[in-house]
């Protein structure tokens, strides 16, 4: 028997399946690499951005760096509408009227304290020696003219009571049906400087100190520029 074998290549045919296989087997060795590089970077973060990001600015030409734009933004100017203008109408101011100013109200004076209660004899009297006095820089103040019997009766139960007697009492308080207070025809004048110019001037109208004891009562006892009647040491009321 004889044995056919095949026929060997030639050396040209040889070298390029040598070739053949060296270019594939590098090429897979190179994708080897790329995939494992590519999976290393995603684990150290080290690849790019999965989603690219889209510029709006046109692409410079290939090999020239990009070009930087800096977009300055404008600021949004907000118009102020100026309200139109409107015709003034000068208005009328309010004419002022004139205000009455408040009268001060005297001060309310009691009855007793008043020179009206007094009998037009002393009351007369009374308004001269005060004109008088005034012009002498003196202020002749009534705290005690007329009263009313009720008054005086209060008044001399309180002295029974201060000075234990009905007698002792009557000396500075008289009962109301014999006090010249009740009668309107007595007067108490105050202060200190006015009692001591009117017992020093009241003969000049008529106007007279009456008792030692009470430098603050006076009455009309004399006439006019005479000479007032001596003082009576204090009041004494009368028997019934």
């Amino acid at each position: 028997m004889t044995n056919d074998l095949p026929p060997r290549p030639n050396r040209a045919v040889r070298t390029r399946l040598l070739s053949v296989i060296g270019v594939v087997g590098v090429g897979a060795v190179l994708g080897s690499l790329t995939l494992w590089h590519q999976q290393v970077g995603d684990v150290l973060g080290l690849g790019a951005d999965k989603e690219p990001v889209v510029s709006t600015v046109s692409a410079p030409a290939i090999g020239a760096p990009p070009a930087t734009v800096l977009v300055t933004p404008t600021p949004s100017r907000r118009t102020t509408k100026t309200p139109p203008k409107t015709a003034t109408v000068p208005t009328k101011q309010p004419t002022k009227k004139p205000t009455r100013k408040a009268t001060e109200k005297p001060t309310q004076v009691s009855r007793e304290e008043s020179i009206d209660g007094l009998s037009p004899t002393l009351k007369k009297r009374l308004t001269k020696a005060m004109a008088a006095a005034r012009a002498d820089g003196v202020t002749l103040r009534i705290t005690s003219g007329r009263r009313s019997a009720a008054k005086q009766q209060r008044l001399l139960k309180e002295a029974i009571q201060r000075y234990g007697s009905y007698k002792a009492a009557t000396r500075w308080v008289l009962p109301p049906k014999y006090s010249a207070h009740v009668q309107g025809k007595a007067v108490d004048i105050g202060p200190a400087a006015a009692m001591a110019w009117l017992d020093k001037n009241g003969w000049r109208y008529g106007v007279c100190r009456r008792y030692d004891n009470e430098p603050w009562h006076f009455e009309a006892l004399a006439t006019p520029g005479k000479k007032c009647p001596p003082r009576e040491p204090h009041a004494v009321a009368k028997a019934d």
